[in-house]
């Protein structure tokens, strides 16, 4: 259907130009023998006109622009010498009038044709630029730009487009690039991690089923850290599930919600153990806040900050919670009384397995799996928020802040960075 389009338009276009021609005559005061002469003349111009085109088009599609171009404009001017023959051998003109017209016809066509080639060459110049940009693109090189070609609207949009194409094909790479290698360093950690616990569990199996060790005292310390063993590994597991929820947008499609408060209290009876044991008083300031609805999820996030805060405050610190709400955002802080955070070091707390002290690791340090921080980050962000480090130098610690959406809050906004005012 498609290769009857171009013929069909241009029947049309000859049948609306014949129809014009006798339109014309009849104005200008021709009778209706003239213009059934007229008619007759028309009609195997317009079936020639409707034939070289149907032969010309597959032709012309297989030759560059600049050539179709060139034919166009002689076809034209070869058309008006065509009927001006005609016109002349129906006496219609004299010799000296059919001469005249014959040399101004024959100058347009050189005119046309100069005309065309002019065009041809800045669009073909910029069609060519545009082919080389694309097989740049398809070889790899996301840095090619076409630029601006000013070769017309319909080229340079063409133009615009491939960058647009370019700049996010590039974009998408380097976040590839970017997963992919924190997915290897992701990978490269959990086997260092879980090779700490394992050997620990592999020794004291050992020691237990060769008799080596059999007295009760030390098969209650070895049962000790064989459990305390299972649950950093335990522990690890579970944080690789939830993060592997998060990449899967687990948390788009939830829809539950529950009062900010209970996110509290539940956050903290999950490290008040901790907490006690290092003799750390956990404080709260909540106010308002505490009625507004937010994800469940709030509670992994306070509960790892949490944790990450106990971990890192010596005996008889503290740890102090505080939110404010203001509208549409729910703002929240973990500050404890701790060691603080290298400023150096603030820009790689939230990387996977990443630890202030490389000398605190695996299960028996209880220095974590180094997952916590890396899961809050994840939550905050899949809820449309942000969470932020601070390391205070004027009073002893860090903070780290979050603003979230809330519920009840339509268009709620996403937030690049925090905004706390302290």
């Amino acid at each position: 259907m498609r290769g009857w389009r171009p013929l069909a338009l241009i029947s049309g276009v000859a049948l609306v130009g014949a129809l014009g021609t006798l339109a014309a005559g009849a104005a200008s005061g021709m009778g209706p023998g003239d213009l059934t002469h007229l008619a007759l003349l028309l009609a195997p111009a317009a079936i020639a006109t409707i034939v070289a085109m149907a032969i010309a088009g597959p032709l012309l599609s297989r030759v560059s622009i600049r050539q179709r171009i060139v034919a166009v404009a002689v076809v034209g001017a070869a058309v008006a010498l065509g009927n001006l023959a005609v016109v002349f051998l129906q006496m219609f003109v004299s010799d000296h009038d059919a001469t005249v017209m014959a040399v101004l016809l024959l100058y347009s066509l050189g005119a046309g044709i100069g005309a065309a080639l002019v065009v041809a060459r800045s669009s073909s110049a910029a069609i060519d630029r545009l082919a080389g940009s694309a097989r740049a693109l398809g070889e790899g090189d996301l840095d090619t730009r076409v630029g601006r070609l000013d070769a017309g609207p319909e080229l340079d949009t063409l133009a615009r487009t491939l960058d647009e194409m370019a700049e996010r094909l590039q974009t998408a790479l380097e976040r590839e690039r970017g997963i992919e290698t924190t997915r290897r360093d992701l990978m490269t950690a959990v086997s260092h991690d879980l090779r700490t616990p394992l050997a620990s569990l592999r020794a004291m199996t050992e020691a237990i089923d060769e008799g080596v060790v059999e007295d009760p005292p030390s098969l209650r310390r070895y049962a000790v850290e064989m459990r305390r063993a299972v649950d950093s590994l335990v522990a690890l597991v579970d944080d690789l599930f939830e993060l592997a929820q998060l990449d899967a947008g687990a948390i788009e499609a939830e829809t539950e919600r529950v009062r900010f408060e209970d996110v509290v209290h539940s956050a903290m009876a999950a490290c008040e153990a901790q907490a006690s044991d290092k003799g750390l008083v956990l404080q709260t300031d909540i106010g308002a806040s505490a009625d507004a609805l937010c994800s469940p999820r709030l509670v992994r996030v306070l509960q790892n900050l949490l944790a990450n805060a106990i971990r890192h405050t010596p005996a008889d610190g503290a740890v102090r919670i505080e939110a404010a709400r203001k509208v549409s955002v729910l703002e929240l802080a973990v500050e404890d009384t701790g060691q603080g955070i290298a400023p150096e070091d603030l820009e790689h707390v939230f990387d996977p397995f990443w630890r202030g002290d490389p000398a605190r690791s695996g299960a028996s340090s209880g220095a974590g799996a180094g997952l916590g921080l890396t899961l809050a980050k994840r939550i905050v962000e899949a809820l449309g928020g942000s969470i932020e480090a601070q390391s205070r130098p004027l009073v002893k610690g860090a903070r780290f802040e979050v603003l979230v959406p809330v519920e009840g809050a339509p268009g709620a906004p996403r937030f690049p960075r925090s905004s706390f005012r302290r």
